[in-house]
């Protein structure tokens, strides 16, 4: 085998299309898997190894846990990995914007020092790939550039919170290590086939609009100052996998965004466009459709959470200078969501329920 491959996160929607991707017959896989998911993780396996053509052998699911002192991977199993891995792909992490201050803190922070912990102690290591966000950003406002991280503008929830400070642990090792960060931004479905696992985010909206197009669109509940960037899966797997190989990448935070992200505004008519055939008619001011998307009673009516409703709000973009260029070799470009939304859309009338 020329390459081990040691993943956390698996079987996740992101972790499970990554290793799809990555999947050669000369490549081997350590997938790390909480004991309550083995069942799902070897009905994933299974489909990998068929549509890849790869034999199962290469594949191994290790149970355990990044919570837990050496992974909770089996002391008799520990050793040969550590002696075999190549590769490291951090993924696993807690995304929840409502999630729980001690559960995030855990997860997300002891967790990720943890694997960090364990990726020190690779004697045969070439890449530590660690998988963050955008949004450790927090409430910085303006133009976020990929070199940006410590700040002091605070959080909306713990899950911005605690991925900074685990993106910081992280930032730590690339004096010692060859780090790469990939900060992806809103993850949306696959750009081609529109599948995804969760709808939150954008399908918010794309659901509040789905009860009634033609008159819902009426209003427009965007903001055309504020900008929501949104990626389709496709194009974040094949910008991680591309760039875990690519010796330029060592070093580097990369931001997996859209370089030209539509204004919320732009993308509430592009759904209702799709939807009905018009846009919408009248934009009210951005404060007062914030103030009525945070009433107790709002939730119940447009589908959106309290939690997620800042986002619709948050003035901040994302440079992406060193990811437009990194990927730029390997003819990888984020595609624009106006291209893909008709995916998105098809998805979900023909899935309204995940």
């Amino acid at each position: 085998m020329n390459e081990s491959i040691f993943l956390t996160g698996f079987p996740g929607f992101i972790a499970e299309r990554l290793v799809e991707r990555l999947a050669r017959n000369d490549t081997s896989f350590y997938l790390l898997v909480q004991s309550t998911f083995v069942e799902k993780a070897r009905t994933a396996v299974e489909s990998i190894s068929a549509k890849a053509g790869v034999p199962i052998e290469n594949f191994s699911i290790v149970e355990g846990d990044i919570t837990k002192p050496n992974l909770g991977i089996e002391s008799g199993d520990l050793a040969e990995i550590r002696n075999t891995v190549t590769m490291v792909f951090h993924l696993a992490a807690v995304y929840d914007l409502a999630v729980p201050k001690d559960i995030a803190f855990k997860v997300n922070v002891e967790g990720t020092k943890n694997v960090n912990e364990f990726v020190r102690s690779l004697p045969a290591l070439k890449r530590y790939n660690y998988i963050s966000t955008c949004y450790v950003a927090g409430k910085r406002e303006g133009r976020i550039l990929e070199s940006d991280l410590e700040h002091s503008a605070g959080f909306r929830n713990y899950y911005e919170e605690t991925k900074y400070l685990a993106e910081i642990e992280v930032e730590e090792l690339k004096e010692y290590l060859p780090v790469s960060i990939f900060r992806p931004s809103v993850v949306v479905g696959d750009s081609k086939t529109g599948e995804t696992a969760k709808y939150d985010g954008i399908y918010y909206l794309i659901h509040y609009l789905r009860k009634a197009p033609s008159l819902l669109r009426f209003v427009n509940v965007g903001n055309p100052n504020v900008r929501l960037n949104l990626v389709p899966v496709d194009f974040v797997v094949d910008g991680i996998a591309a760039l875990s190989g690519d010796e330029s990448a060592v070093g580097w935070t990369i931001a997996l965004a859209d370089p030209e992200p539509l204004a919320t505004s732009e993308l509430f008519d592009s759904i209702a466009e799709d939807l009905s055939g018009k846009r919408s008619i009248v934009t009210p001011p951005a404060g007062l459709t914030e103030w009525s998307l945070m009433l107790p009673f709002s939730p119940a009516i447009t589908g959106l959470p309290h939690s997620g409703v800042p986002y619709f709000f948050l003035s901040q973009t994302y440079d992406t200078s060193v990811a437009t260029k990194l990927l730029e070799a390997h003819g990888i470009s984020c595609p624009s969501f106006r291209e893909y939304l008709p995916n998105l859309l098809k998805f979900v009338d023909e899935h309204p329920t995940l």
